[in-house]
């Protein structure tokens, strides 16, 4: 669905050069349910424009569904915003008309493009279980139900990829965990690829997979013992659930064989003001130790 190789993003202001992606490696596999965690300024949120065609890479490929986005025309890629791909963004203003009810808000994005609104609108409107709000301006709905009807309107135009960018920052923790089942909902009933795009890392306990990202590269992968589905079915059946984390973390190695080790890693062996550690390879393990360590103690 979505290859990303040696992605390399950079802004330039007058004199000024910021590497935001530098040289990303990713794949996401259709009909997958993942996210994206990372600090604020570590390229996630630039990644999430270039997957939603918001923004073009400086250099590498980018491939989504097939399409080669760094050659893609303006008019394919306008196609491809309205077609392919559908945004959830934390902010209601990017997503809502105010004025507008529930209803209308999710009939304009099918109506833009001539087709018959009303069914499909309430079908989606449904989905995400607000029928019953259907005719409420946005003031009326809470913050929970007006990101639902953001989900809605993001599916009007049948989407493969849906982009959810800090869903649920704006909402409290029961909304967030509802808002999560419906993401999960949707990625089993139908089918479509979902990225959500966060800083907060306990949505990791809803995901089966997360990336992490840190100056501007794949620092990490988490993926979980035992799927989210099959540990509710445990649950149903009463099986205890063991204390060991949910997720297995993974080191990613770039096509150099480099990766990031974790600051606290190596603060917790007394590097941090050193761009030097001394490497070992001892008893089928590689062991990263501090220069001023003597005996290869770690």
């Amino acid at each position: 669905m979505i290859t990303c190789e040696g992605l390399v993003k950079i802004y330039k202001a007058a004199d000024l050069e910021v590497f935001a992606l530098q040289g990303l490696d990713l794949q996401i596999e259709a009909g997958e349910l993942m996210a994206i965690i990372g600090n604020s300024g570590s390229g996630k949120s630039t990644l999430m424009n270039m997957l939603g065609g918001l923004d073009r890479p400086t250099a590498g490929k980018l491939e989504i569904d097939g399409k080669n986005m760094l050659k893609m025309g303006e008019r394919d890629l306008v196609r491809y915003k309205r077609e392919s791909v559908g945004f959830v963004w934390q902010n209601n203003a990017r997503n809502l008309i105010p004025y507008l009810t529930a209803l209308e808000n999710v009939e304009l994005p099918i109506l833009l493009r001539g087709r018959r609104k009303r069914l499909r609108a309430l079908e989606l409107l449904e989905a995400v279980g607000l029928t019953h709000r259907k005719n409420n301006k946005l003031h009326q709905l809470s913050g929970g139900e007006q990101q639902r009807v953001a989900i809605a309107i993001a599916l009007a135009n049948h989407p493969k990829l849906l982009l959810a960018d800090e869903p649920t920052g704006s909402v409290d923790s029961k909304m967030a965990d509802q808002i999560l089942d419906l993401f999960r909902e949707l990625n089993r009933t139908i089918g479509i690829t979902v990225v959500i795009v966060t800083h907060d890392p306990l949505l990791a306990k809803k995901v089966d997979r997360v990336v992490a990202i840190r100056d501007g590269k794949i620092s990490s992968e988490m993926l979980r013992r035992k799927s989210y589905a099959e540990e509710l079915a445990e649950l149903e059946l009463g099986i205890a659930q063991s204390e060991e984390d949910s997720h297995v973390e993974f080191a990613i190695l770039d096509k150099a064989g480099r990766l990031q080790v974790p600051a606290a890693y190596l603060e917790s062996i007394g590097v941090k003001d050193s761009n030097k550690v001394k490497l070992e390879l001892a008893d089928g393990k590689i062991v990263l130790t501090s220069p001023e360590a003597s005996g290869g103690e770690e």
